[in-house]
């Protein structure tokens, strides 16, 4: 397995004594095209031989593929808890050989927009699932891609075919293993659907049908999934006993499936993004709905704490933006919807955005740094309330692992 090393995602917040705004420029972006979550898939694809799909990632070629999620499990917070994921931690690359490194998430650092990258081999800038909240123009509305709610018929919101229906129609066998109450869901449909979907509750049952669904073909692609890591995370905070505890017990499910892989098997173990735990102090959640400045001139506040999409009113952008660079300076890097674009934010940089996908982001797009958030107590209080939060560019909620199996 080839990846790229991590480059430039030595990130430090800016001093305290240091108020100036953070150029967006010195952001790091996610490795597009060779080292992120949409290029997992389409490396997978390539091996299984089907054809039409490249790949910048580098994997060697098997039989049988399962790719295992976990949502939440960032690189950093996997690294720094070694005692809680043993076997996990002995599949880390620097563990073996001293080379190799983790991928991006991609940008946001959130479920909706990972899944989408994953599932469909494209950056956000292609699928256009641009975050946790964006503004549907056709409406004027925030559509919240997570819950899909306003509901949006999914096919035109995301047009594009899935890596999985891809393989399936290419005569590879293709399944996802997830918890039932994900079988009809909007994301599942836009983002995973292509070959049997199977239910099960149990997290480990779905091991073992996961690795079942594996041996029952000479070509497979399984998916599985496990989401209570980033619950856990967001309720408890990932400095806790009981993220520790998720940990351990996502560490045993690998454990379990890798045992149970057939001959001809990869199996890969990555996340949809890290997560940071925001401290609750006035320095570090700066309050849209009790901030004048940072109210004026915004029609819609989308996104979410640790990544924002703003959306002027007419003719507003520009003071937006001037703003919220002076308000969160050395806590955020502001840019604007040309900037964040151009600059690699939600696809490779230069490669430009879909036509349909364009309106959906911000004028303005922010992406915290430290331990800073932008929270709405009054609009969006559970999310405010969350201890653990994700969404930008930081190497906590970027970086993911991409841990590997073979037999």
């Amino acid at each position: 397995m080839t990846l790229p090393r991590p480059g430039s995602w030595e990130v430090s917040p800016s001093p305290a004594d240091d108020p100036a705004p953070l150029d967006p420029r010195a952001a790091p972006a996610p490795r597009y095209g060779s080292g992120s979550l949409a290029d997992l898939l389409p490396a997978v694809a390539e091996g299984l031989g089907v054809p039409g799909v490249t790949s910048g990632l580098r994997l060697p070629p098997a039989d049988r593929v399962c790719v295992f999620l976990v949502d939440g499990l960032g690189w950093e917070a996997l690294r720094a808890n070694p005692e809680s994921a043993p076997f996990l931690t002995s599949l880390l690359p620097t563990s073996r050989a001293g080379t190799g490194a983790p991928i991006t998430a991609g940008f946001p650092a959130t479920t909706a927009t990972s899944l989408a990258s994953l599932g469909t081999g494209l950056a956000p800038a292609t699928h256009g699932l641009a975050g946790y909240k964006v503004l549907n123009p056709e409406t004027g509305e925030l559509m919240n891609q997570l819950r899909w709610d306003p509901w949006t018929e999914p096919g035109d919101w995301q047009p594009h075919p899935t890596i999985f229906q891809r393989a399936h129609e290419a005569g590879v066998s293709t399944a996802q293993v997830s918890a039932p109450h994900f079988v009809r869901t909007p994301l599942t449909r836009v983002a995973l659907s292509g070959g049997t979907f199977v239910g099960r509750l149990d997290a480990g049952e779905r091991m073992d049908v996961a690795a079942r669904r594996l041996a029952e073909g000479d070509r497979t692609l399984v998916y599985t999934y496990y989401a209570e890591v980033d619950g856990t995370g967001h309720r408890q905070g990932m400095d806790s006993d009981a993220w520790r505890r998720e940990l351990r017990f996502v560490d045993g499910l690998a454990q379990r499936l890798s045992e149970q892989l057939p001959p001809r098997s990869a199996l890969y173990i990555t996340a949809d993004h890290g997560m940071v735990d925001v401290p609750r102090t006035p320095e570090c959640r700066f309050d849209f709905d009790e901030d004048w400045e940072l109210r004026a001139g915004v029609a819609r506040l989308g996104g979410e704490g640790r990544a924002r999409h703003l959306y002027a009113v007419p003719g507003a952008a520009s003071d937006v933006y001037a703003v919220w660079r002076e308000v969160l300076a050395g806590q955020a890097w502001v840019a604007t919807r040309d900037e964040a674009v151009e600059l690699g934010w939600f696809g490779p940089p230069g490669a430009g955005v879909e036509e349909r996908v364009r309106s959906r982001i911000g004028d303005v797009v922010v992406a915290m740094t430290g331990l800073a958030s932008v929270v709405a107590s009054v609009t969006e209080p559970k999310e405010s309330a969350l201890i653990g939060m994700h969404g930008s560019v930081t190497p906590a909620e970027q970086l993911v692992p991409l841990l590997e199996v073979r037999t």
